[in-house]
């Protein structure tokens, strides 16, 4: 049974999602503050966070970067009415793993976490590599030639992307949809964290990793 800490004020909508989401399956903690929410999710295991963003007191987004500048590593969902991109971008930046605006269909907020917790069963027992790079998603760790890399979130995110998609194109359009969740993202917003990631993990001596497709998108691997 995954465990899910659940940060809401809104007594009525935490007792109704704590009760549809045990209905499912899933042991539910619950916190009405983000004071609550940070006490629990560093004090308790769970697997997942569902975090409210308009929070009495520190806000949600305040608590989401205190629990990663904390080390928490637990992937954290973003539940809240600011639907604004600027808002989905800021969220998404300070360190959440997926974002769902109210008002939401209750069965896409179990799909959404259930793809989290699968992520997260894929970081505890995998390791991945490619070539002489290696991705440790429970660490969050990588290297290059066994030299540990500085990235950022989304940089991760990104070569995690490439990464289990190595030796093939993977275009703009899918990292939209599937890094950045939203299809609609501006194409040179994509280079340039490309451009940066490319930056980071490409060394003198090391052979490139990271190949433009002109027009098309990328590959990790092997060049085309």
């Amino acid at each position: 049974m995954h465990r899910v800490l659940l940060v809401e004020d809104q007594p009525k909508l935490l007792r109704s999602l704590q009760r549809g989401l045990q209905e499912e399956g899933f042991e539910v903690l619950t916190a009405e503050s983000g004071d609550a929410g940070f006490e629990l999710a560093m004090s308790q295991s769970a697997d997942v966070i569902v975090l409210d963003w308009m929070l009495p007191g520190r806000d949600g987004l305040q608590t989401l970067r205190d629990l990663r500048a904390a080390g928490c590593n637990r992937p954290i969902l973003m539940l809240t009415a600011r639907g604004a991109l600027q808002d989905r971008v800021e969220g998404l930046n300070a360190g959440a793993d997926d974002y769902l605006v109210k008002p939401f269909e209750f069965a896409e907020l179990v799909a959404r976490l259930h793809a989290l917790v699968r992520r997260l069963s894929d970081g505890r027992r995998l390791v991945l590599r490619v070539d002489d790079l290696e991705l440790d998603l429970l660490l969050r760790r990588v290297t290059r030639a066994g030299v540990e890399l500085d990235l950022s979130r989304r940089e991760l995110e990104l070569l995690e992307y490439l990464v289990r998609h190595h030796d093939k194109i993977v275009t703009r359009e899918m990292l939209a949809h599937e890094v950045w969740k939203e299809p609609t993202l501006l194409t040179n917003v994509i280079d340039v964290y490309v451009r940066m990631l490319r930056k980071k993990i490409e060394r003198p001596g090391l052979k490139p990793l990271i190949h433009t497709i002109r027009g098309v998108g990328y590959v990790l691997g092997d060049a085309p």
